[in-house]
């Protein structure tokens, strides 16, 4: 038996559905015996072969292009067959259940989501950052998260990592060379200059972690929610920023009875708006089912845009909206329909006044709402990121720190400075996968499409 990593996988790597295209995936070892069985010749590797696919009774399932690329030059570092043939679902698997077949005897498999491209990180054909930014890629949202995605996956952020992990390796080497001559302790900070290295790497970790914070407001977007009492024009707001009808607006109060959510680009960062039912006391029971889920929809919000129209007391509301929100969530109070007030010179300035039918304002609510994702206008970031890779960048950040505490110090103790040095490299390995535990790897796979 051999192992999992060595048996050959399979899947349909297209998308479910009709398509013009359709595609069947294999990767293994020496895959030459199975693609004979198959297809009953040989192929030339990396060279399309228009041919049939034949059953086990040699009837055709479908005729399409067989490409082969022969192990380590392949995607997965493997031997790679594709067979691209008509996108039908029944097509796809009938011949899926052939590759099945014909590779029993090969202990061939189904592939798990994400195994193809595990397959690829184990074989070192893509760092564990590079794996993510395809996966990345995929789930983009917007054209700059597709632009950042494509500049990850092609290795720009593992290589900012790996030039830091490399200075912080030589520091370490000479760290380690002067354990071994404890006399020489104090004199290692000047005969190296280990202060000014340290301080070389922390502003360089702080600039990779200003751009990777922009990463993943790009990956991530922004979830915001319209809330506020009927008839205060969310419906209109939700339109107004999507730049489409999507809601329906009369002057009926409770209109909108549940949520209605729309993904909008500002600047290339996605932020989804949601538009919920009019918060008020009813005995509807249809509008007290969405009264409660508008209630959930700001409990999961990041930013809540409490709505209000123009001289109306809403501070009450305020208050209750501000005791259910989550602790990391912001509430930023909007005054809407003030084009239909002749009095605005008291306007409150910790409100944001604005018009949804006539658009006033709203160049300036757009502002912050990108200014509460962190994001800086005009200053794309050059990768996407994740969460655990501020993560560990902090992290970095915070032992690198401490050695430059420890190297202040009058009496150096050169083993918590060399411990400190360790601490961080470990944390970068973390990020393209070099210090990575079994555990991560399969939640991070996991999440792939199957097929990829």
């Amino acid at each position: 038996m051999t192992s999992s990593n060595q048996r050959p996988i399979v899947a349909i790597a297209t998308a479910p559905g009709r398509g013009g295209i359709g595609v069947v995936r294999v990767s293994g070892p020496r895959l030459g015996p199975f693609i004979y069985a198959l297809l009953g010749r040989t192929l030339v590797p990396r060279q399309a072969t228009y041919c049939r696919f034949p059953d086990a009774t040699n009837q055709t399932i479908d005729q399409g292009i067989a490409l082969y690329f022969v192990g380590p030059a392949s995607y997965t570092g493997e031997d790679v067959l594709e067979l691209q043939g008509h996108g039908g679902p029944a097509v796809l698997q009938q011949l899926l259940n052939h590759c099945l077949a014909v590779g029993a005897p090969f202990e061939m498999h189904i592939a798990s989501p994400g195994e193809f491209t595990l397959r690829a990180f184990l074989n070192d054909k893509i760092d564990l950052a590079q794996a993510e930014a395809i996966a990345d890629l995929i789930d983009a949202s917007s054209e700059a998260a597709a632009r950042a995605a494509v500049i990850s996956m092609t290795g720009t952020f593992s290589r900012h990592i790996n030039g830091l992990s490399a200075s912080i390796v030589q520091l370490r080497m000479l760290v380690e060379a002067t354990l071994d001559f404890p006399e020489e302790e104090i004199e290692f900070l000047e005969k190296y200059q280990a202060r000014a290295r340290l301080e070389t790497l922390k502003n360089t970790l702080t600039e990779i972690l200003l751009a990777s914070r922009q990463g993943i407001v790009l990956r991530e977007g922004l979830h915001v929610v319209l809330a506020g009492e009927p008839n205060v024009g969310k419906s209109s707001l939700l339109n107004a920023l999507a730049k489409e009808d999507l809601a329906i607006v009369t002057p009926i109060a409770g209109t909108t009875r549940d949520k209605v959510s729309q993904l909008i680009s500002l600047d290339g960062v996605p932020i989804t708006v949601t538009d919920t039912a009019g918060l008020r006391d009813t005995v509807d029971a249809i509008e007290v089912i969405g009264i409660e889920r508008t209630w959930r929809a700001i409990e999961q919000a990041d930013v809540i845009l409490h709505l209000s129209a123009i001289d109306t007391n809403s501070l009450e509301l305020d208050s209750l909206i501000q005791s259910r929100r989550s602790v990391n969530s912001v509430v930023l109070r909007v005054c809407n329909k003030v084009d239909l007030s002749n009095n605005n010179s008291n306007l409150e300035s910790d409100i944001l006044f604005i018009s949804a039918k006539t658009g006033q304002g709203l160049d300036i609510l757009r502002a912050k709402l990108l200014e509460l994702a962190g994001w800086n206008p005009g200053q794309e970031s050059p990768w996407l990121a994740r969460q655990r890779h501020v993560d560990a960048l902090v992290a970095t950040q915070h032992h690198l720190t401490q050695a430059s505490e420890f190297a202040l110090q009058q009496d150096l103790v050169l083993d918590l400075f060399a411990e400190e040095l360790r601490l961080a490299h470990d944390q970068l390995g973390s990020i393209t996968g070099h210090m990575t535990p079994d555990d991560l790897l399969g939640e991070i796979f996991s999440r792939f499409c199957i097929g990829k």
